[in-house]
C-alpha cells in the first residue's frame, strides 16, 4: 500500500492498493475511487462492536474496499479543516484517539471504543467520555482539527487539556477526567466542569481547534426562521 496526503488545511489521502490489498472506513467515508475496487459493508467484528463504535462517533457499519487489480486508487477526505495523520500501528505503537478521529485503516488494524475510567465524570464531561483505541498491525489514518502540537511527557508528568483539544496519545499515557475547582471558575471560567488530565510517560498530540467549540461559535451567525 502506498499513500499521498494532499490538500493543505483541507486534506485528503489518496491510497494506492495492489491486488488483494484492503482498506476500511466507516460507512460513507469514501470520497472517490478508480475501477477495480470491490466494496463490502460489514460490522467489522460483530454487531455489538459496531454499536460500541457508534458511541465514539463512527457508524455501526464499516466499508471494506479491496483491490481486484494492481494500482487501484481510493481517496478519503477530511470533513473539516485540519490534518490527516498516518500512524504505523504495531504491538509497540498503540494509540488512543478522540472520538470521530478515525478516517480509515488497513485490515490488520483493530478499532474499538474505550471509556473514561470515571463513568460519571465522562458522562457529563462531553467529548472526553468515549475514545477510540487503535491496535493490531498496519497503517491507520486520523482526521484531526486545526494544527497539531506534540508533547513528550516524562514519567509522572501531567498536562491538563480542554477535552475538545485532545487529538490522540500513546497507550502508555494515563487518561482521566478532573473536575474544575472553584464555583466562580465553573460558572464564569468558560472551560466547563471538567478537564482532561494526561499523565506520562508517553507522547500526546493536541489540536488547536475544537470542532464542537467552533460549531458553537458559528451557530449564532446562522440565520434562523425565528423572529
Amino acid at each position: 500500500m502506498k499513500y499521498d496526503i494532499f490538500g493543505g488545511m483541507l486534506p485528503a489521502v489518496e491510497i494506492t492498493l495492489n491486488k488483494g490489498e484492503s482498506i476500511y472506513t466507516q460507512s460513507g467515508g469514501m470520497t472517490w475511487m478508480t475501477d477495480g475496487i470491490a466494496m463490502e459493508t460489514n460490522t467489522k467484528g460483530g454487531f455489538l462492536k459496531g454499536i460500541a463504535r457508534s458511541f465514539s462517533g463512527d457508524s455501526i457499519f464499516m466499508a471494506t474496499y479491496t483491490a481486484n487489480n494492481d494500482n487501484a486508487k481510493i481517496t478519503f477526505a477530511s470533513a473539516a479543516p485540519g490534518e490527516i495523520r498516518p500512524l504505523n500501528i504495531d504491538a509497540s505503537h498503540e494509540y488512543i484517539a478522540q472520538k470521530g478521529a478515525f478516517l480509515c485503516a488497513e485490515n490488520g488494524v483493530n478499532l474499538k471504543s474505550v471509556f473514561t475510567k470515571s463513568f460519571g465524570a465522562g458522562l457529563v464531561g462531553g467529548e472526553g467520555f468515549v475514545l477510540q483505541e487503535l491496535s493490531g498491525n498496519g497503517t491507520a489514518f486520523l482526521e484531526l482539527d486545526g494544527s497539531l502540537k506534540e508533547i513528550d511527557l516524562a514519567a509522572g508528568e501531567r498536562i491538563k487539556v480542554d477535552s475538545g483539544n485532545l487529538a490522540f496519545f500513546e497507550k502508555s499515557v494515563e487518561y482521566s477526567v478532573e473536575t474544575v475547582k472553584g464555583f466562580k471558575n465553573i460558572l464564569f471560567g468558560g472551560e466547563g466542569l471538567f478537564l482532561t488530565v494526561l499523565k506520562g510517560p508517553g507522547k500526546v498530540w493536541l489540536q488547536t481547534v475544537s470542532l464542537g467549540e467552533l460549531a458553537s461559535k458559528l451557530r449564532k451567525y446562522i440565520p434562523t426562521n425565528n423572529n
